[in-house]
């Protein structure tokens, strides 16, 4: 029986971060098993190229929430990675790390006093390479790539002219001294190519004797005996096999997958395990509960001017920007197209922003896998601490089958009026006279939808989720918490998890960059070596 001193299950933002960091000890064999193949696919590299790839199913698992009632009984689409880099391989590459207020409110929290903003920003910084240079705020020399925005378009001149003049304010970095306002967004990417947790972290590390990688490998379970994780059960090239590791087993599935691999191996609710006839081997309440989510709703505008990226509609555009691509990894093809977008208060009472902006210079409609470019402009509006709740349960005890992901979206009625809140403040935002030479018609809703009644139900038929799903394996000290301050799962030995699932609550941006920082600071407590020393950075705040 093979045996390995820590296996890392899951391949994606948490899991290439631990394979480099816990392989950096040449005494350690380390073991990072993924469920998908490798990245080598083209438009995973392509920036632009994520409009295709993160639907796609040979590199997704393509999963849908269960019907949501509030949500006119919609099944909402559920995009993750099955890829190595997992969901940073198809994602839209956003980088944010949400606000210092956020993990100050973690801190709060009883066991959890040392997840303050001071204690995780040296884990931002160590992990980031951001091309603004190293700062108080940034780090300039770790691996993973963040470039600021580079697209030129008067309709972004637009957009940050209209933030002054809104009153809603601008900043020159949200993720620096001012993390609030309209501003130029950073993303992953290095170079002109998506610098996904592959491609950062995983891949340099592969030249090391003492990490393996087996992608198309199906964990179906964890082994625990006496109280301890000691190896997983795997299929992988249609044998099942038995592998067992010395020191640790790391999940890292994410917000979906890893509450149903710890169901799987016994882990979670009792009632829920004995219901799919599957052992309890450690009761967890908490495994699948507190589940979270961005919820999001859009708005589009018909543009006046011939300054949107509509012309890619047409093939020959469009391949002229592949191919400008291909050679010099500039152009449209090297941009996310999300690069403007900011942080504001969906009101004045707020302490601080709780409604985030994408913008995009192209309005897009999906029907299937196939987008519809029109001549306009798109603006999402993102509600970004929700106060529903919903959970991850399991269909059957099949590893293959998909689990059930109820996220309850809208169920708590002030999440309703935050997404109209939301919906009105963007609509103000696109009313100013920044967007006059630009504006036409509204095209998403109908220009006279805008009743509290209207808008509401807008809502509902058309939010969709802005794909960060949390929470379902939450640190704490509580009785529903999964893991502790130290992220390893209570009452056992030799088993944590580190992901997404461990927030406790939804950062306010995207997760791709905190999931990072918490895989680096999980590193640093598996080996045994102190946390990296505080470091306060100070940043504007309103209240």
């Amino acid at each position: 029986m093979e045996e390995f001193d820590y296996i890392i299950l899951g391949a994606g933002s948490a899991g290439c971060v631990l394979a480099n960091r816990l392989s950096e000890d040449p005494t350690k064999k380390v073991l990072l098993l993924e469920a998908g193949p490798m990245d080598h696919k083209l438009l995973i590299h392509m920036p632009a190229g994520v409009y295709h790839v993160y639907k796609d199913p040979s590199i997704n698992w393509n999963y849908h929430s269960t019907s949501q009632p509030t949500c006119d009984d919609r099944h909402i689409d559920l995009p993750r990675g099955k890829v190595i880099g997992g969901s940073s391989s198809i994602n839209s590459m956003v980088y944010m790390r949400g606000h210092p207020k956020d993990y100050d409110r973690w801190s709060e929290q009883k066991s959890l006093e040392e997840w303050s903003y001071a204690q995780c920003l040296p884990y931002f910084k160590r992990c980031e390479g951001s091309d603004r240079g190293e700062s108080e705020w940034r780090g300039g020399h770790g691996p993973l790539g963040v470039s600021k925005s580079k697209l030129d378009t008067p309709l972004y001149d637009a957009m940050w002219l209209a933030g002054e003049q809104s009153g809603q304010g601008t900043s020159t970095d949200l993720n620096g001294y001012k993390p609030e306002g309209i501003a130029r967004l950073d993303s992953t990417t290095r170079g002109g190519r998506r610098c996904s947790a592959a491609v950062a972290h995983l891949k340099p590390a592969l030249q090391r004797n003492n990490l393996t990688l087996r992608t198309r490998a199906l964990v179906q379970k964890i082994v625990v005996d006496n109280h301890r994780a000691t190896g997983v059960v795997l299929e992988h090239r249609g044998k099942q096999s038995t592998i067992q590791a010395s020191e640790a087993v790391v999940v890292s599935c994410g917000a979906i997958k890893s509450p149903q691999l710890l169901m799987l191996s016994g882990i979670g609710p009792p009632e829920e395990l004995q219901a799919q006839g599957i052992q309890v081997k450690h009761a967890l309440p908490g495994v699948g509960r507190n589940l979270q989510d961005h919820f999001t709703v859009i708005t589009a505008f018909e543009c006046k001017q011939a300054v949107t990226l509509y012309h890619l509609r047409n093939p020959i555009h469009k391949l002229r920007a592949g191919i400008r691509w291909m050679f010099n990894r500039t152009g449209e093809a090297a941009s996310n197209i999300w690069e403007m977008g900011g942080l504001v208060n969906s009101r004045s009472d707020v302490p601080y922003p709780d409604l985030q902006y994408h913008f995009a210079p192209v309005y897009s409609v999906y029907h299937g896998r196939r987008i519809e470019l029109f001549q306009g402009y798109q603006l999402n509006v993102d509600s970004l601490r929700p106060y529903s709740r919903g959970q991850v349960t399991l269909e059957s005890n099949d590893p293959q089958a998909a689990p059930l992901s109820n996220f309850n979206y809208l169920s708590d009625p002030r999440d309703v009026q935050n997404m109209v809140d939301g919906y009105r403040r963007m609509q103000a935002l696109l009313q100013q006279p920044a967007f006059e030479p630009y504006r036409g018609k509204r095209l998403a809703p109908e220009p006279s939808e805008d009743s509290q009644r209207e808008v509401e139900d807008y809502i509902r038929a058309t939010a969709s989720t802005d794909y960060h799903p949390c929470g379902t394996c939450k640190m704490g000290a509580s009785e529903d918490s999964v893991v502790d301050g130290e992220l390893k799962v209570r009452g056992l030995e030799g088993l944590y998890v580190v992901d997404a699932a461990v927030m406790p609550e939804i950062v306010s941006g995207n997760l791709n960059a905190p999931v990072q920082m918490i895989a680096e600071r999980a590193a640093d407590v598996i080996l045994g070596k102190p946390l990296l020393p505080k470091q306060h950075a100070d940043f504007h705040f309103n209240h």
